[in-house]
């Protein structure tokens, strides 16, 4: 499967953030990549609804909560990434 890479948008972050641009964009990253990967070993026919709910569901168990709080995912990029979990799980 394709590696996934979140992107976070200067503009949208708090000055705070934006000081941790690169690395809050490499923890988000790893998560949902980590969550990509589990949720692939266990696809059973869901839609790429139910997977991208999955996708955000564990990837954001895996953050600390208030990096989990404010993960809101572009939904048509949470799409993209559900549908890659699903052709990779039928390869």
């Amino acid at each position: 499967m394709q590696e996934l890479h979140v992107s976070l948008d200067d503009a949208q972050l708090s000055t705070a953030a934006q000081k941790l641009h690169e690395p809050l964009e490499a923890q988000l990253s790893s998560a949902l990549q980590r969550a990509a990967e589990l949720v692939e070993q266990d696809y059973h026919g869901e839609s790429a609804t139910e997977v991208g709910a999955r996708l955000l569901e564990i990837a954001k168990s895996s953050l600390h909560p208030d990096i989990a709080a404010a993960f809101q995912p572009d939904p048509a990029e949470l799409d993209r990434a559900a549908r890659a979990v699903i052709e990779a799980s039928r390869e």
